[in-house]
């Protein structure tokens, strides 16, 4: 009891010692209650405030939802005259919205262009293995329908039957067509052009060609060793886009049957006219015979 006095000092201790301990760790845990009700009021009110703006987001987006769903749902309007005008404009700023696309995305290409006041100038360069050819130009004019204005594209090219294919449905279709035609048309007239000026010491005669360059016949000269033999070829480019020949026809004139090893230097030249530039197809002959003239002489 001495001890229990001890603790209550002045007067008497009701419950002894831990009922004075259990009132203690009451006190203590009021105190701490009450230190912790700030931390907790502003982590609430912080809550709150996050919640509101969350609510108010939810709601625009609600309204939001809602008007599209209005506008979506909203009946068609009576045929109006002014309104048929303004789809009319729309549909022809979209066509000059691609056209400007086209000329940018053909800055890099053998197509290039000129925006005008009636609509578009194209400029279709040609190119041969790296070589700058010819170059054409189709005037359109953006409106319905599309239509070409004028042109410089040689009257033997199909223009009219690519634009009706793919002019009003397509326009880079049209473009790329064209310039599939007008480029294989150049690269034929390029090889015929460089074989009647670089080899016409080879040529035994004139090289006969149509205006479109899609047949060629001439006669040609081929020497093996001390001997010169003649050949006859005849081109035939079937597909118009292509600048090698689908056909290949080579004879020896005045000669029936060839020995087998000649037979086997036509069928030779025939693959080579086939796989290779007309004109490098003659290189190919001149260094076979040099390279046989330097074995002679050594």
């Amino acid at each position: 009891m001495e001890s229990a006095n001890t603790l209550c000092p002045g007067r008497k201790c009701k419950g002894g010692v831990l009922a004075h301990l259990e009132r203690l760790e009451a006190q203590t845990n009021i105190s701490n209650r009450k230190s912790e009700e700030p931390t907790v009021r502003k982590k609430e009110s912080s809550l709150r405030t996050k919640i509101r703006e969350l609510q108010q987001q939810r709601d625009k987006l609600r309204a939001e939802v809602k008007q599209w769903r209005a506008r979506v749902k909203e009946p068609p309007a009576k045929e109006d005259p002014s309104r048929t005008v303004i789809s009319e404009q729309e549909v022809l700023e979209r066509e000059w919205r691609n056209v400007e696309a086209i000329l940018e995305a053909y800055r890099f290409t053998g197509l290039s262009g000129k925006l005008t006041s009636r609509g578009v100038c194209m400029c279709i360069s040609t190119a041969f293995e790296g070589n700058l050819l010819d170059s054409y130009f189709v005037d359109l004019v953006i409106e319905k329908p599309l239509r070409i204005h004028h042109h410089s594209v040689p009257v033997f090219i199909p223009l009219e039957k690519i634009a009706a294919a793919h002019l009003q449905t397509d326009v880079q279709r049209f473009l790329f067509s064209l310039w599939e035609y007008l480029n294989a048309y150049s690269g034929r007239k390029y090889q015929a052009d460089q074989l009647e000026s670089d080899f016409c010491d080879v040529l035994t005669g004139p090289l006969q060609r149509n205006a479109l360059c899609n047949l060629l016949s001439f006669t040609y000269k081929v020497e093996q060793g001390c001997q010169t033999f003649s050949f006859s070829a005849r081109l035939l480019y079937e597909d118009p886009t292509a600048a090698l020949p689908t056909n290949v026809t080579v004879t020896r004139p005045g000669v029936e049957a060839s020995s087998p090893p000649w037979e086997e230097h036509r069928a030779s030249h025939q693959m080579l006219f086939r796989t290779k530039p007309l004109h490098k197809v003659f290189a190919s002959f001149s260094k076979e015979t040099e390279k046989l003239h330097l074995n002679l002489v050594s």
